[in-house]
C-alpha cells in the first residue's frame, strides 16, 4: 500500500524515480496520467466485463481506476477485490472508496467522490454496466490533450442490439457542429455521459456534479454548465464503448417532466436571447406545450406556429386560455412555407418517413442560426 501511495505522489508531481538499474527514469508527467472514474451500485451482473475492459486498454501511459461503491448490497465489492490484483499487476493503480449506508447517495455523489479520491490529470468516465473498447483511453486522451476545454465523447454500440434504435442513431450520426446546435433536444447531452473524457482542470472549473440523488439528471446539468463556461463538445468518430440498455439503468429514474423543465430553461437562456421573434414549428401537442412552458417574455417573441396539418392551419390561431395576459394571446397557425424563421423545431426526427426533414431542407436554412431542434 505504501508503494502505491508513493507512486501516486510521484505521478501527481511528475517526480523522477529510479529505474531497475538505478538510472533516472521519469515515471510520467501529470498530463499522461489517466483516471478511470467508476461509480458502482449493485452492478454484479456487469462488473466482470467492465473491469476486463479496463485491463485491456492499450494506453501506454499510467492509468488509475478510481472506484466508489455507493452502498451496494450485492457482490459488487467482492468482484472488485477479485480484479484488484489483476489490475495492479498490469500497472493500473486501483483506488477504492465507498460507504455502507442503508441507502445509496446517488450517481452524482458517487462520481464526485470517485474523482476526489483519484489523482489523474485526465478523467475517463465509465459506468459499471458498460464496456470500453481497448483503444478508448488512448484515442480520447489524444483528443483531450488537443482540446483542454472540451468534453470528448465517442460513438457507441448498443447492447442489446436494436434497443433505443433512434436514440443510438442520433448519438452516432450528429455532425461536429450539431454537437452544439442540438443541445436542447429530449435526448440529453449530445455526447452521452458514459463516453465523457476531459481534463481534471476543466472538470474542476465546471463541476462538481449535482448530488440531489435519484431523479436528478446530473449529467445534463453538468453539460449545460460546461457550455455556460465556454466549453466545447467533440466526438471521436470510432465506436469505443458498448453501451448497455436495461431496466435498472439510473437514467430511467429521471422523469421526463424534469428533463423538459431543464431543457426549456436552457433554451430560454442560451438560444432565445439572440432572436427578437421566432416561430414554433408544430402546432400540435408538443409545440403548444413548449409555448405554455415559456416565460411570458419568451411567449411574446412567438409570432406564429407552423405545421403541415390542414386542420390546424384552417383553424387559424392558437389561444392560450390560461395565460395571465389580457387580452389572451392568439398566435397564428401557418403553413410552414408561409412562416418565417427563426424556428424552434418541436417535430420528432426520424418519424415522418423523411417528409419533415425534406420540408426543412427545402427552406435552405442554417442550423443554429435559423433554427434549433427542441424535440
Amino acid at each position: 500500500m505504501l508503494g502505491v501511495l508513493l507512486l501516486v505522489l510521484q505521478v501527481r508531481t511528475g517526480a523522477v524515480i529510479r529505474g531497475p538499474l538505478g538510472s533516472p527514469t521519469l515515471l510520467t508527467h501529470a498530463f499522461e496520467f489517466q483516471s478511470v472514474i467508476l461509480p458502482v451500485h449493485n452492478a454484479e451482473l456487469w462488473l466482470d466485463a467492465c473491469l476486463e475492459s479496463v485491463l485491456q486498454q492499450d494506453f501506454q501511459g499510467t492509468m488509475e481506476l478510481s472506484v466508489f461503491n455507493d452502498a451496494s448490497k450485492d457482490k459488487s465489492m467482492a468482484i472488485i477485490e477479485k480484479w484488484r490484483p489483476k489490475l495492479e499487476d498490469s500497472g493500473i493503480l486501483v483506488v477504492i472508496g465507498g460507504h455502507e449506508s442503508p441507502s445509496p447517495r446517488g450517481v452524482g455523489y458517487s462520481k464526485n467522490q470517485a474523482i476526489a479520491q483519484s489523482s489523474g490529470s485526465y478523467l475517463c468516465f465509465l459506468d459499471s454496466d458498460d464496456v470500453m473498447m481497448p483503444e478508448r483511453v488512448r484515442l480520447q486522451h489524444e483528443a483531450a490533450a488537443q482540446h483542454p476545454t472540451s468534453i470528448i465523447g465517442c460513438r457507441v454500440r448498443r447492447d442489446p442490439p436494436g434497443s433505443t434504435e433512434r436514440y443510438t442513431r442520433w448519438i452516432n450520426r450528429l455532425a461536429p457542429e450539431q454537437l452544439l446546435t442540438q443541445v436542447f433536444t429530449a435526448n440529453g447531452p449530445t455526447v452521452i455521459m458514459p463516453t465523457w473524457f476531459c481534463s481534471r482542470a476543466w472538470f474542476a472549473h465546471v463541476g462538481p456534479f449535482d448530488e440531489g440523488g435519484q431523479g436528478v439528471p446530473e449529467d445534463l446539468l453538468f453539460f449545460y454548465q460546461h457550455l455556460r463556461k465556454g466549453g466545447r463538445v467533440l466526438r471521436v468518430d470510432q465506436t469505443l464503448l458498448l453501451y448497455r440498455y436495461h431496466p435498472q439503468a439510473a437514467t430511467l429514474s429521471v422523469l421526463e417532466t424534469t428533463i423538459w423543465t431543464h431543457r426549456v430553461c436552457f433554451l430560454e437562456e442560451w438560444a432565445l436571447p439572440q432572436w427578437t421573434s421566432f416561430t414554433i414549428w408544430n402546432a400540435g401537442k408538443q409545440g403548444r406545450r413548449l409555448y405554455r412552458s415559456l416565460t411570458a417574455a419568451s411567449r411574446c417573441k412567438v409570432v406564429a406556429f407552423c405545421d403541415v396539418d390542414e386542420n390546424k392551419i384552417r383553424k387559424g390561431f392558437y389561444c392560450y386560455e390560461e395565460a395571465q395576459e389580457r387580452p389572451k394571446p392568439r398566435v397564428p397557425v401557418l403553413h410552414f412555407r408561409a412562416a418565417r424563421p427563426p424556428f424552434v423545431l418541436c417535430v420528432k426526427l426520424d418519424l415522418t418517413g423523411g417528409e419533415f426533414e425534406e420540408n426543412l431542407r427545402s427552406l435552405q436554412l442554417q442550423e443554429g442560426r435559423d433554427f434549433v431542434y427542441f424535440s
